[in-house]
């Protein structure tokens, strides 16, 4: 299994939860090699020569194909691919550049675009599994993020097209998040407890909550293909 994004926050906490069930885990980061270290250690503690780590900039065209290339030097098959990782910050129209535009399109489009197409033929021979992590703001759009909501609003169509496109051999389903991390960024309580106030179980989740469901999709689900599954406490409603 190949995470992207992984040593932290909702990528860890998958890359647990797929682990503890069986999974060897190939744990991707960018700038996160002591946590991925650290994971890494924890997961190998568990299960010996049951992880690895490769560090990659997503942005670079070369960083698919030798992520895949990665994973299958590691564990000698690729089972699933979790396209995880995320640019996620504000861009107000007006203000918009195009270094912004590349980073949220190339790390929450492109990079799953070609990492699925670099997979596919590994895939296919274990009739294996892609997960895509979308968002609630791919499906409706969060104020001062429009990059941000194309970028996973396109997800949500590549997660049906590859769906199409892959099966019957590979399964292809995304994860659409709720309020379950708040950003590392500083943010103001009320605003928090707006969001909270607007899921109808008036809480928030938890990376544990995503994880789970990226294991129903790995173990429970083999006639589910082309869905995305919102765990938001009931915010898209």
């Amino acid at each position: 299994m190949l995470i992207t994004g992984a040593a932290r926050r909702v990528g860890a906490a998958i890359a647990r939860t797929l682990h503890e069930a069986g999974a060897n885990v190939l744990i991707h980061h960018r700038g996160s090699r002591g946590a991925a270290v650290a994971l890494a250690a924890e997961l190998n503690h568990a299960r010996a020569g049951s992880a690895a780590i490769h560090g990659a900039n997503l942005l670079d065209a070369a960083a698919a194909p030798r992520l895949i290339a990665a994973s299958l030097e590691s564990f000698g098959r690729l089972d699933i691919l979790v396209n995880n990782a995320s640019s996620f910050y504000p861009t107000p129209v007006g203000e918009i550049t195009l270094a912004q535009w590349d980073d949220l399109i190339g790390t929450n489009l492109r990079a799953p675009v070609f990492l699925a197409q670099a997979a596919a033929p590994h895939l296919r021979a274990r009739r294996g599994l892609i997960i895509n992590m979308v968002d609630i703001h791919g499906l409706r759009p969060l104020k001062a993020h429009p990059v941000y909501s194309v970028a996973k609003a396109g997800l949500v169509m590549l997660t049906r097209a590859l769906a199409r496109e892959l099966g019957p051999d590979i399964r292809v389903n995304g994860i659409a998040p709720g309020p379950v991390l708040w950003p590392e960024s500083p943010m103001d309580e009320h605003v928090k407890e707006e969001i909270v106030g607007k899921t109808a179980l008036k809480r928030h989740g938890t990376p544990q909550d995503i994880a789970r469901t990226a294991l129903f999709f790995a173990r429970d689900a083999p006639y589910v293909t082309g869905q995305i599954l919102a765990v938001d406490g009931g915010r898209s409603i």
